[in-house]
């Protein structure tokens, strides 16, 4: 198999993946305020993504995190195996934008014909578009750009991994149980542990990696603010009317996740104690290399 075949695969595979969350509770719909007909929730039709604007969160997670394996697996296997990027970008694209079609389509047959349902499906598919175009973005640097640049890119994938964990753990709108509950309240860390991991990988040698490490650590402080701030405004039917109180909203909620260390500050103490160890293990390896060469 050629570079290119491999590397489409790759790209179909990864997105897949990313999409696994949602495929696995058996992709139907969720319920729709704005459904022409009353349907019960075991009835609303099948689809590839799970549009509703409560759940915003999850679609870029889904679309981010398939992007960013295939960038990761780019990296990984570049040195002996290397993939094209392009090739894998187009993969990634065939998938997403293939799910993004079939979903809109089936959305829109089922919506009523008003304004306020055009504008409600236009929303969708313009935000799932946005995080379609992060994601190539973000599969490209993390395939192929220096490690700062990569780092950064990382750390942005990571956030968006974290309600891509949580629907891994616990279907939307499923049961929560004190098992899945506390499984819950472990994976909440996955993004920092990641962004230290990651900055451990990049290092702190240059000051253009210092300044990625400082960059990465705000992505993830702001980041876990700013996902349950949209999420939270998006999600409200109260404001869906008006565009301004919603955007106050998200800010307010904004500023309180960011200023309260318990839900934000000690996601990027985590990162950096991770870092820490991350660099002491590779410091002591180092210096292991450096006693066995020969006098």
């Amino acid at each position: 198999m050629n570079v290119v075949a491999l590397s489409l695969l790759v790209g179909m595979g990864s997105a897949i993946v990313g999409l696994l969350p949602w495929l696995m509770t058996g992709m139907v719909l969720p319920l729709q305020n704005l459904w022409a007909l009353d349907t019960a929730a075991d009835e609303m039709p099948m689809a590839l993504l799970p549009f509703s604007q409560y759940l915003i969160g999850l679609i870029a997670g889904l679309i981010v995190t398939g992007s960013a394996i295939a960038g990761g697996v780019a990296r990984v296997t570049r040195a002996r195996h290397p993939l094209d990027p392009r090739a894998l970008a187009v993969g990634m694209l065939i998938v997403q934008l293939g799910s993004l079609v079939q979903t809109a389509i089936t959305v829109f047959r089922g919506l009523s014909d008003d304004c306020e349902s055009w504008i409600y499906l236009a929303a969708l598919v313009a935000g799932t578009l946005v995080a379609i175009l992060l994601g190539q973005l973000l599969l490209l640097l993390i395939a192929r750009a220096a490690r700062p640049g990569a780092a950064i890119a990382a750390s942005i994938a990571a956030v968006a991994l974290g309600p891509w964990l949580n629907a891994l753990v616990i279907q939307p709108w499923s049961l929560v149980t004190p098992s899945n509950l506390a499984l819950l309240g472990l994976v909440r860390w996955v993004p920092a542990v990641i962004v230290g991991i990651t900055l451990a990988w990049c290092g702190l040698a240059t000051i253009r990696r210092v300044v990625a490490a400082i960059v990465c650590l705000l992505v993830l402080w702001i980041g876990s603010a700013a996902v349950p701030a949209v999420g939270a405004a998006v999600g409200s039917r109260v404001l869906a009317r008006n565009p301004g109180e919603m955007l106050h909203y998200a800010g307010r909620v904004f500023v309180n996740v960011l200023i309260d260390a318990t839900a934000s500050a000690l996601f990027v103490i985590l990162a950096v104690a991770v870092m820490a160890g991350g660099l002491a293990v590779r410091w002591v390896i180092q210096r292991r290399r450096v006693t066995a060469l020969p006098a």
